[in-house]
């Protein structure tokens, strides 16, 4: 079935796709003469595909994990949307590209700072060298927070879906978002917001306006709904419907997700905290930040609370002293130094903090009780950020060819997902 995909594309589009070879990286990328589509799934752990494919509600996704390849990967820490999504998009680690969070204290200001700005990138992006050797990328994001960072250096398309009604050629690339899709801008906290990238992105495809798509969700609906739940179902039977359309027009397609989703509550169902920015003071005295790397515009998600946290601690402090207090918390897992967070996380050392802390499944972490405001929480409290939700999706439109079968073997990670889906499908 897979000899009908080119005819497919040249019948409908009067061009089609130029073969090209670049270089980012450090990485070879030998694009063949196909649409390539690489799609997030933003907060989609194995469990919502699972859930959706028992109840047939992801018949293309079935039919590629047996057709094509379906399989796990190792995601970027800490498991956050800015940290994967720019590790996706460059190929490469934190360590490489610079991004360690959605939310850091900038060293060089001393300022607590969104990391949303592509000013913070420290590597070119896959998209950029892919539109400077020729073929015409489209990105779509659901959250405007990384259009910024998709967009650096880009010839091509860049909007989100979030202000898809203010995309203008100049800045964007195209000026026509709604009237191309077909449907009005979506609120972002909807399972629409993340609908409308897939859908945009079979709009670029159709129409001819971009042959390598990269297409990046938002996780509200996993922040909101379990896995089983009939909204969740629903969603991905929607997701899986713009999947199809897009190997319809002759895409070879890879998906994965920048990290999973777990429940972080007691059994009442309250969230499961730990105020470590208060604790630290309690037990050792002032001068300590907290920093929560998860922190971003979007508070009805998680609150600000994640399973992953940086402490800077005051010059005076004994920091193994207060690294061993921190392991014996409980609920916490890891404990690291700047030093080892840098060489074991593969994280830039220079824009962490003392330590690094990392909670369980069901923990998260926070500052201050006063620091968070969990009234904006509108169904408990789902959250991510540490090792718990690092292992995502990594699933391929057509097979793999047997050196990158080889590779699944070892330890394939989310941000390899362009080097698969151009290199290594047959």
């Amino acid at each position: 079935m897979w000899n009908l995909i080119p005819l497919v594309w040249t019948h409908m589009n009067t061009t089609a796709p130029k073969s090209a070879t670049f270089q980012v990286n450090d990485i070879n990328y030998n694009v063949p003469p196909h649409p390539i589509a690489v799609i997030c799934l933003d907060g989609s752990a194995d469990a919502y595909l699972d859930a959706a494919l028992a109840r047939d509600a992801m018949p293309n996704l079935k039919r590629i994990s047996v057709e094509g390849h379906r399989a796990q990967a190792r995601g970027a820490l800490p498991s956050f949307t800015n940290v994967n999504n720019a590790s996706i998009v460059t190929g490469r680690p934190p360590a490489c590209h610079g991004i360690c969070g959605n939310y850091f204290l900038n060293p060089d200001t001393g300022e607590e700072v969104m990391m949303n700005s592509a000013s913070f990138l420290r590597a070119p992006t896959i998209m950029s060298a892919a539109s400077k050797a020729g073929r015409k990328v489209g990105v779509v994001t659901a959250k405007e927070k990384l259009r910024d960072i998709f967009a650096h250096q880009l010839d091509g398309i860049a909007f989100s879906s979030e202000k898809a009604n203010q995309a203008t050629l100049e800045k964007h690339g195209i000026d026509d978002v709604e009237d191309m899709v077909g449907k009005p801008t979506p609120h972002i906290y909807s399972g629409e917001a993340s609908v409308y990238v897939l859908e945009a992105g079979v709009a670029l495809l159709r129409s001819g306006r971009s042959d390598f798509l990269y297409l990046s969700t938002t996780d509200y609906m996993q922040h909101t709904y379990e896995p089983e739940m009939p909204e969740s179902i629903e969603f991905y039977r929607q997701l899986d419907n713009a999947i199809g359309e897009l190997l319809a027009l002759g895409a070879r397609v890879g998906i994965t997700a920048d990290h999973g989703m777990n429940a972080k509550q007691k059994p009442d169902g309250s969230p499961n905290v730990i105020y470590l920015e208060t604790a630290l003071k309690e037990t050792f005295g002032d001068g300590f930040t907290v920093i929560l790397p998860i922190t971003d515009p979007y508070v009805v998600h998680h609150g600000a609370l994640g399973s992953f946290a940086v402490v800077h601690c005051p010059k005076e402090c004994n920091i193994d002293q207060v690294a061993e207090w921190c392991h014996q918390q409980e609920g916490v897992t890891e404990v690291l130094d700047k030093s080892l967070a840098a060489q074991k996380l593969e994280l830039p050392e220079d824009r962490m903090g003392d330590l690094v802390v990392m909670s369980g499944r069901d923990v998260v972490l926070g500052r201050t009780p006063a620091h968070h405001d969990l009234s904006a929480l509108k169904v408990g409290l789902r959250s991510h950020g540490g090792r718990y939700e690092e292992i995502v999706p990594f699933v391929f439109s057509h097979p793999l060819k047997s050196d990158y079968q080889t590779r699944l073997l070892g330890d394939p990670r989310n941000f390899e997902i362009f080097d698969y889906t151009i290199n290594g499908l047959q």
